[in-house]
């Protein structure tokens, strides 16, 4: 199985989130994200045995606690950069408490011999992923003219692991587990 942690975004943000994306939707034609698969990714842990979960979970359980950690969603952006983008993004602000959750997650999970993150953790909101180069430039100007990059802010007070499985119509995230950051 295919599996992910990740904070989830409270319908109220998303629907900002959504509000936006129907204006720069028509602006380009790329691979949009459903908003209900939106969320901001922890740990990207990959394929998992199910006969293990138990003791996956059990690892995540055992995260020390931590108190509700402040998220804002602003901004736009591209991976790995404007000039040859791959994934157009959300960012996320948020204080250091989000950053060490994910260096907490990668070392509990690394304990199972799952690989450690190699990059830098960047949270953000997948917006959609740019598969074969296309013009931007109307999404560039659409966005140039938005009147806020503002899409929200909330109290993220716990965390999830998914399931990711791969359909003909794109990605199905199942929660498996849920996990409070105090108890």
């Amino acid at each position: 199985m295919r599996l992910f942690t990740a904070i989830d975004i409270p319908p109220a943000v998303l629907a900002n989130v959504e509000a936006v994306l129907e204006k720069l939707k028509p602006a380009a034609q790329i691979k949009w994200s459903p908003p209900s698969n939106m969320h901001i990714t922890i740990k990207f842990i990959g394929e998992w045995p199910p006969e293990k979960l138990g003791e996956l979970t059990a690892a995540l359980a055992a995260l020390p606690p931590r108190p509700p950690i402040e998220i804002a969603i602003r901004n736009l952006g591209f991976f790995p950069n404007p000039h040859s983008p791959r994934v157009f993004w959300a960012g996320i602000a948020a204080l250091p408490e989000l950053s060490d959750l994910a260096r907490d997650t990668d070392r509990a999970t690394a304990a199972l011999g799952i690989a450690s993150e190699q990059r830098a953790f960047a949270p953000h909101l997948t917006l959609a992923r740019i598969k074969e180069p296309v013009s931007l430039q109307r999404l560039r100007q659409t966005i140039a003219g938005l009147e806020s990059l503002e899409f929200g802010s909330f109290t993220a007070d716990r965390f999830y692991l998914y399931q990711s499985q791969m359909q003909r119509t794109g990605s199905v995230y199942t929660k498996l587990s849920e996990f409070p950051l105090s108890p």
